[in-house]
């Protein structure tokens, strides 16, 4: 890494202090561990909203905020991240909620590169499970720093010593407890703050619609009014007190640590006690570094990236938006910015914050805030947009692909509204688009993470584009990447297919299994054959 540039030396203090105020972060867990519940409580508390809702709701509760999209509401979970802006107190939050399933693991990986923190959500009776490891590798890989909440204490689980041994022995974490429950998994009364002692009697607001009511006590008070449990509560706070597991800043910056908070987000139980965590600990927007390695001021002139496109959020004018998340400089709507990949001109004078389905007109962002720029057709997932002199940040990388399918107009006639569909899914990296001369463009091969993506392809083309598609699978688990000379040898191979990625143009084989590949790789020693990234790391299958 070097030292910026002249031309990125001048900065403005007031950008500066601008960046300090913002904490952009997401949230990450399993599925099913509360992660849309949990945006939602966090959104409540700090005012964004007046009553929180579920998916599912019942009576007058409303759907989900982040979960704008139809797909979403029927099934109740989340298929897409969305971006939440919310003013509180002194600080700027920008929440980016994303897909919970395994499936969509590729959209989470981007939301990760744009943000500066990360809450891992922990189920307590479930603890770390595979999605949330995955997910973690990632925030280690991308050294995202790691806020842990045990969520659903209000339900039977597991005892909290159990969990914070669990962390520090499967992903390497070493757990540092910012408050304490007082009562078992279950039978949740409340919580003991580590810093002053003092406890936080939680009483549950009807249907948890609302913050639920909290009561400050002291120590003694604490002592008489819960007996036993808080006996035992304090007997676990010395234990961890000889162990040493305090809050230490440093560590839980470099990715060793990850200070810990209890809650239930259903009833909104410790989220306000999260929700302060996040503004006293998460850390501001750092100087971004660009693809070359040189360090670029947050106060030096105006650069964003993209890193998540999506189409069709406005029903009424089927546009299409680019979130962009700005790593350096002020953002006035109206300015013209330079797209760093094609050097053309960029306009955005229709730039939106975001607040899950709902937006407004934005005016003004800083260093860590999202803006979603309409209209942005000529933008793709990773580009860069900047003014004054030159810049361009790393790409954000694909996920390799595991699952494949030929997708096929079920009506000739609507044939145009089908390459629209599929092109713009592409584009917002729903499915990778996969062509070759042998398919033709007409059927093209949907190369998925997972086979709920292709569920969304079929519910989207359908619902958005009028264009309903059939999709055939392909029995292929494997792409890697090749070149020109290899293709004619990899074409005549059996078990392989060579197809072309639209996005970039580069070489795709495609290959039955892992035991079809390794007979390739024996036999062919000289065959390019390139393993593409999954989960954050080299796909080495």
């Amino acid at each position: 890494m070097t030292v910026a540039t002249e031309s990125t030396t001048h900065t403005d203090p007031d950008v500066a202090a601008e960046a300090a105020r913002r904490r952009t972060f997401a949230v990450i867990s399993h599925p099913d561990a509360g992660k849309s519940t949990l945006t939602e409580a966090l959104a409540l508390h700090a005012a964004a909203i007046t009553s929180a809702g579920a998916v599912h709701g019942k009576g007058d509760r409303r759907g989900v905020t982040s979960d704008w999209m139809g797909m979403e509401q029927a099934r109740g979970i989340s298929i897409t991240s969305a971006a939440l802006r919310i003013d509180y107190g002194d600080c700027v939050l920008n929440l980016l909620d994303t897909p919970g399933h395994a499936d969509f693991s590729e959209d989470t990986y981007r939301v990760l590169s744009a943000v500066d923190c990360a809450i891992m959500l922990l189920d307590s009776a479930k603890g770390l499970e595979p999605q949330t490891l995955k997910l973690f590798d990632v925030c280690r890989a991308r050294r995202v720093p790691v806020i842990t909440f045990v969520n659903k204490w209000d339900r039977p689980g597991r005892e909290p010593l159990e969990l914070l041994d669990e962390i520090e022995q499967r992903i390497g974490l070493r757990p540092t407890p910012l408050n304490w429950p007082v009562g078992i998994a279950g039978d949740f009364r409340g919580l003991i703050d580590r810093t002053d002692g003092c406890y936080t009697k939680l009483y549950r607001a009807p249907g948890g619609a609302t913050r639920a009511r909290e009561e400050r006590l002291d120590a003694a008070q604490a002592a008489q009014m819960e007996g036993d449990e808080w006996t035992q509560a304090q007997e676990e706070l010395e234990l961890l007190g000889e162990i040493g597991a305090d809050y230490d800043e440093p560590s839980f910056r470099a990715g060793e640590s990850s200070p810990v908070l209890f809650g239930a987000a259903l009833p909104n139980f410790g989220v306000s006690q999260l929700l302060q965590a996040l503004v006293e600990l998460a850390p501001a927007p750092a100087d971004p570094v660009d693809a070359q390695g040189q360090v670029r001021p947050v106060g030096a002139p105006f650069a964003g990236q993209v890193f998540k496109m999506q189409a069709n959020m406005d029903k009424n004018h089927r546009d299409r938006m680019a979130f962009v998340r700005i790593a350096s400089g002020h953002f006035e709507r109206g300015m013209v910015l330079t797209h760093a990949r094609t050097g053309r001109p960029f306009a955005t004078k229709y730039s939106q914050a975001v607040f899950g389905s709902e937006r407004s007109t934005i005016d003004t962002a800083y260093p860590g805030d999202v803006i979603a720029l309409v209209n942005a057709n000529a933008l793709s997932v990773g580009d860069t947009l900047y003014t004054g002199p030159t810049v361009q940040f790393a790409a954000i990388p694909s996920f390799a692909p595991e699952h494949f399918a030929v997708a096929r107009a079920r009506d000739a006639s609507r044939y145009k509204q089908f390459q629209r569909g599929i092109a713009q899914l592409d584009a917002e990296g729903v499915v990778q688009v996969l062509t070759s001369d042998v398919r033709g463009e007409q059927a093209p091969v949907l190369a998925a993470v997972g086979p709920l993506q292709f569920d969304v392809v079929k519910h989207r083309m359908a619902e958005e584009f009028h264009a309903p598609v059939e999709l055939s699978h392909l029995d292929y688990t494997l792409a890697r990447r090749t070149d020109a000379a290899s293709a004619p040898t990899a074409h005549g191979l059996s078990g392989a297919e060579v197809l072309t990625r639209r996005a970039d143009n580069e070489l795709l084989v495609l290959i039955h299994n892992k035991y079809r590949l390794r007979v390739i790789e024996r036999d062919n020693p000289d065959l390019a054959l390139e393993p593409l990234l999954a989960g954050g790391v080299a796909d080495n299958a």
